[in-house]
């Protein structure tokens, strides 16, 4: 007789659980090792403090009633939870904190895009520290982290989430065609963003401008490439860009990072730099992150902050496709 599991969950077998075990491991020894101390959070949160993290409806939480009638939301990423955390538990101590995590997290989302329900992350949250400093600290983790799993191949895409979203203030488009236009930035569809900013009537020069910025990708001389389209928002993204790229230099962790002006992650709470995580042995990506700044005031003090986490099932199958590339290339 044959029992199915809901499609976006699956069942692990020993051979792939000691692996993925071996995975963890390493990963949380190098956050550790960084400085940052592990912290678990229930899985199962107020439905009111996990709606604070702004989500798309394509990444929404599962929600439930308890006995009592409050409305219940099992936890979507870690991020949330550490603010609310944060907040609840270290309002005093000593900044900035460093912590990590590796905890599973749950999405209602259509299984059919190959997206998973239930997922396990490993990432890392810093809080209170400057924001290029603190954001290349970051990145420099997430590097030791790559090279931990085996992955020297993988590419760090940098860009910053405000960019398009000003943009579109400046051009003044607001509501349902605003959230098309970042829908189709966030999906990497160009086809589809110029058809979108095409309906949105906001000029041929405005179209040019946003979708010559979202082809913009590479070296530090991207910065000077994007200057040259011109703006006083451009300007000042492509500044703080310069400062944490200089930060990364200084930190011997920028060989990697590729500037990537049509980079938007799809979560509402990130502003300023932000990151994804590509190995061309996937076709996914393997995670990302980014600073937050002012979302830990929905929960207290208004802290600086910065983070990234890894889908470690996805970590786990580019890793072992790098190792059966290496595996063939020693043999030939």
């Amino acid at each position: 007789m044959i029992h199915p599991i809901p499609p976006g969950t699956r069942d692990v077998l020993p051979d792939e659980m000691r692996e993925l075990r071996r995975l963890n491991r390493r990963l949380i020894e190098v956050f550790e090792e960084a400085g940052y101390g592990e912290v678990s959070t229930p899985a199962i949160e107020y439905d009111e403090v996990v709606s604070r993290g702004e989500r798309p409806q394509s990444a929404s939480p599962y929600r439930f009633f308890d006995e009592n009638g409050d409305l219940l939301a099992l936890r979507s990423d870690m991020t949330v939870p550490i603010a609310r955390l944060v907040s609840t538990r270290f309002a005093d101590a000593p900044k900035p904190l460093r912590l990590c995590y590796l905890a599973s997290a749950y999405r209602a989302v259509t299984p059919q895009r190959g997206e998973m329900r239930e997922f396990v992350q490993a990432g890392i949250e810093l809080i209170g520290s400057p924001h290029a400093d603190g954001t290349a600290e970051v990145i420099a983790v997430l590097e030791a982290a790559l090279d931990a799993a085996g992955l020297d191949r993988a590419v760090i895409g940098l860009g910053d989430a405000d960019l398009y979203r000003r943009l579109l203030e400046e051009f003044g488009v607001e509501g349902e065609s605003r959230d098309r236009v970042l829908a189709r930035l966030a999906t990497h569809d160009l086809v589809g963003l110029e058809a979108e900013l095409s309906d949105a009537g906001i000029g041929e020069a405005a179209i040019a401008s946003c979708v010559a910025l979202s082809q913009l990708r590479g070296g530090a001389d991207v910065l000077e490439r994007a200057r040259q389209i011109g703006g006083e928002l451009v300007e000042r993204t492509t500044t703080r860009l310069q400062e944490t790229y200089e930060a990364l230099r200084e930190r011997g962790a920028a060989d990697r990072v590729q500037i990537d002006l049509g980079l938007l992650r799809d979560l509402g709470y990130y502003s300023g730099a932000i990151f994804e995580v590509y190995d061309p042995a996937l076709g996914h990506i393997l995670g990302g992150g980014g600073r937050y700044d002012g979302f830990l005031a929905k929960f207290g003090p208004d802290l600086p902050a910065a983070g990234f986490s890894l889908y470690l099932e996805r970590v786990h199958v580019a890793q072992m496709e790098e190792e059966a590339r290496r595996a063939e290339r020693a043999v030939s």
